[in-house]
């Protein structure tokens, strides 16, 4: 795995090994950035599930002002700092949390922190036949502290497994699907929030 874009492009991400792991493809990650475009620049990013580093880092690479990665894992978040700091990218635009996910969307919340990209590509669920998802790609979308910490325009990009049926829930409206091989990403948005803006940042990002 490496940096695909920006100012540490082409550097390597050490990953741990083991069939636990299971990092954002280095071509869906290329995809899903060159889709974003400037949306990063200068972004205030929220990394969810972050793993050894692969979307918050990349994110920082192409412009990201601060990225806020939480990883439940020590050894994945070992792995994260010894990236960041093989990477040359500012150690200080970094805030590594190594805590459960949801646990700390509550406590942003609390804390009233805004941020303009939300990303996570968590581990995948199982495949659900007539029955509702109880990944966590789906417990992001049914939290209700989330779509609260995105800042007026923001962007919440979503990864899952395509064999994983989501059910897109109040107040999130899909604005734009990735999808490569068995990965599917979901590009959302908090509806009934400064509409105008939010369809006019949209429109920018997909051109």
């Amino acid at each position: 795995m490496r940096i695909s874009g920006g100012a540490s492009a082409r550097r390597f991400l050490k990953v741990p090994e083991g069939i636990g792991v299971r990092p954002t493809p280095d071509k869906v990650k290329l995809a899903l950035f060159n889709s974003l475009g400037d949306r990063v620049v200068d972004a205030r990013v929220f990394d969810l599930f972050a793993g050894s580093g692969a979307l918050g880092l990349e994110a920082l690479s192409r412009g990201a002002r601060s990225v806020v990665s939480v990883e439940l894992s020590a050894r994945h978040a070992r792995f994260y700092r010894d990236n960041l700091e093989s990477s040359g990218l500012p150690r200080d635009a970094v805030e590594l949390r190594v805590q459960d996910v949801f646990t700390v969307i509550q406590q942003m919340r609390t804390g009233e922190r805004l941020f303009d990209l939300v990303l996570a590509d968590p581990p995948y669920g199982p495949k659900n036949v007539n029955l509702r998802s109880t990944s966590f790609a789906q417990r992001l979308l049914d939290n209700p502290a989330l779509p609260r910490l995105l800042a007026p325009g923001g962007l919440f990009v979503l990864g899952h497994t395509k064999r994983d049926t989501l059910e897109l829930v109040a107040p999130w409206q899909e604005r734009r699907l990735l999808k490569h091989g068995d990965t599917v990403m979901r590009f959302l948005q908090v509806v009934n929030r400064h509409p105008s803006t939010v369809t006019e940042r949209v429109l920018g990002a997909q051109g």
